[in-house]
């Protein structure tokens, strides 16, 4: 099987969104996931970018698409009461969740769940009360070899070039490939079962020379 990494922030409503369409994109391909939580604030200050949220006509039209999407996908999908929110609770509780930091599809599903279903705040405190007391985390989420994790993790996903979330990492015999957002988890599939399309054309539709750039 295939070892690919599925990098997310549960505050990203496309993260909720291509986790729960995952399975029946790659159905058919032979591959097991690791799930890895990083903190999409900290990919937007490395690159240099805004959140969709930050910008209020993006704000608006992301709500929208989401909305749109999930019910193309048949999801149950509610907006929790304030977006965006800090994310860092849930992001340290999916990692206490192993020992390893290595949370399991359930667990992910669980905190996803929390936060797109429902419409309550998803950083209400008695709310990640009954959530942690769900988890049952294996380790103290407030740790400092938690908090480091996360660091780490952030970290790594920057060194692979993850600008945003969700990103799928698959490995390929000329090298990773990265697949950003919930549009391209049928290119990602497609990768997985050998497209020669994207064989031929990976590398080459890339080398594009910029024409002007934008001072900052």
């Amino acid at each position: 099987m295939t070892p690919i990494i599925f990098w997310f922030d549960p505050i990203s409503p496309y993260a909720h969104l291509a986790f729960e369409r995952l399975p029946q994109a790659l159905e058919g391909c032979s591959y097991v996931v690791e799930y890895r939580p990083l903190l999409f604030a900290g990919l937007l200050k490395h690159w240099g970018q805004l959140g969709p949220a930050e910008i209020a006509p993006k704000r608006d039209w992301t709500y929208r698409q989401v909305a749109w999407l999930a019910h193309r996908q048949g999801l149950a999908m509610q907006l929790p009461e304030r977006h965006p929110f800090n994310p860092l609770p849930l992001l340290r509780l999916l990692l206490a969740c192993a020992d390893d930091g290595r949370p399991n599809r359930l667990q992910c599903e669980t905190v996803l769940r929390h936060v797109w279903q429902g419409g309550a705040p998803a950083d209400d405190a008695a709310r990640l009360a009954d959530l942690t007391a769900r988890l049952q985390p294996r380790r103290d989420p407030q740790s400092d070899a938690v908090k480091q994790q996360l660091r780490d993790n952030t970290e790594a996903a920057i060194a692979r070039g993850v600008f945003g979330v969700p990103t799928l990492e698959v490995p390929h015999a000329a090298g990773t490939r990265l697949f950003w957002g919930v549009d391209a988890l049928d290119m990602a599939a497609a990768s997985l079962r050998g497209d020669p399309w994207l064989d031929a054309h990976w590398d080459d539709v890339v080398q594009i020379k910029a024409g002007a750039t934008r001072a900052r």
